[in-house]
């Protein structure tokens, strides 16, 4: 109730002294927070106002970056508003990179406009590359090896028609065209383009001499490609570094297929000899089965025989000068295999002799 009473007792004039002080003073620690980035603004001869500084603090804009950003342009001659270095930070752009750009194409006389550097800046991010890069290549010409050294590969081989393979090196001098950079092919394409190239033209060659003799017409064949086509670069240059003879990939096939060659006549030779023996052993089970007929038809004999001499269909004289007939064959058979004998052993007495 005291506090309350005294407070009561204080003047309506001084309370709103003191709220105004406040302001004051509030007011004044806000003016002086900016006052640095103001003034140097103001000495460069590109002033922002307190309120626009205050207003890009609330949008989180890093307005010293800003600042000094349109400082840098206007030193340069080059006139850009808060607004298109704010929008563009709020993209999530790189100021400095773009305002670098445009200084070094106008330094260069190279038609540059801030909507198209800003588009580079966005179109190059998480690239590796930046706009200010691509003004630069623009103006100083980049050379591209041709393979990628860090590809893990030393040249780009071909193989001509006469079978010999020629590996291949070569250097592209390329200049970034701005106007179609956004959207476009990098270095990857271009290399990969040339690459393929150089194998065309190798393999067209009727012989591993020619591009050997004259390895500049490698060059003048794969630049008359337009290789350049829908890619940020425009190609002014393909040189052939190194040329070197390879292996001999003509031969090496050569021997391969006739390996193969070979191999298959190996595997069909196989199936002919297993197909000689499969019909070798049938021949022979027909042999035993056709041997076997014979003996069952030779024991029919004797009983064919005896039932004639049963029946009377054979007399007992028929049935000894059957007797007779079978002993003097065999006798002649004999004889034969002896004369047959001694003729191929030289026993005396052959009368062959």
């Amino acid at each position: 109730m005291n506090t309350i009473a005294l407070l009561a007792q204080i003047p309506w004039s001084t309370i709103l002294i003191g709220v105004i002080a406040v302001a004051v003073l509030v007011l004044g620690y806000v003016l002086l927070s900016f006052f640095n980035v103001w003034l140097k603004a103001l000495l460069a001869g590109a002033p922002v106002s307190i309120f626009t500084l205050v207003a890009m603090r609330l949008r989180s804009v890093d307005y010293k970056l800003v600042v000094d950003a349109r400082i840098t342009a206007s030193k340069a001659g080059i006139e850009i508003t808060t607004d298109q270095l704010e929008a563009h930070y709020l993209a999530e752009g790189n100021i400095i990179h773009v305002v670098q750009a445009l200084i070094a194409a106008d330094k260069a006389s190279i038609a540059l406009d801030w909507t198209r550097a800003c588009a580079i800046d966005l179109a190059t991010k998480g690239t590796g590359k930046s706009v200010v890069e691509a003004v630069r290549v623009s103006i100083n010409p980049k050379v591209i090896d041709c393979p990628d050294p860090n590809a893990g590969r030393n040249s780009i081989d071909g193989v001509a028609k006469d079978g010999i393979q020629v590996r291949a090196r070569a250097r592209v001098t390329v200049r970034s065209n701005l106007d179609r950079y956004v959207g476009s092919a990098l270095e990857e394409t271009i290399i990969a383009r040339v690459g393929e190239g150089i194998v065309t033209t190798i393999g067209s060659a009727d012989t591993y001499k020619t591009v050997l003799e004259s390895p500049d017409s490698i060059s003048k064949v794969v630049l008359q490609r337009g290789l350049d086509v829908g890619t940020a670069f425009e190609i002014l240059s393909i040189d052939i570094a190194d040329v070197d003879v390879g292996d001999n990939v003509g031969a090496k096939l050569q021997v391969a297929q006739a390996e193969a060659n070979k191999n298959m006549a190996q595997a069909q030779a196989e199936i002919r000899r297993a197909a000689a023996v499969a019909l070798e052993q049938e021949n022979k089970a027909k042999v035993q089965e056709m041997q076997a007929k014979l003996v069952e038809a030779q024991a029919q004999v004797p009983m064919a025989v005896a039932d004639a001499l049963r029946t009377g269909n054979l007399g007992v004289m028929d049935y000894y000068r059957l007797n007779n007939i079978q002993a003097d064959t065999k006798m002649r058979e004999t004889i034969s295999d002896e004369e047959e004998g001694g003729s191929s052993g030289g026993l005396p007495g052959n009368p062959n002799r």
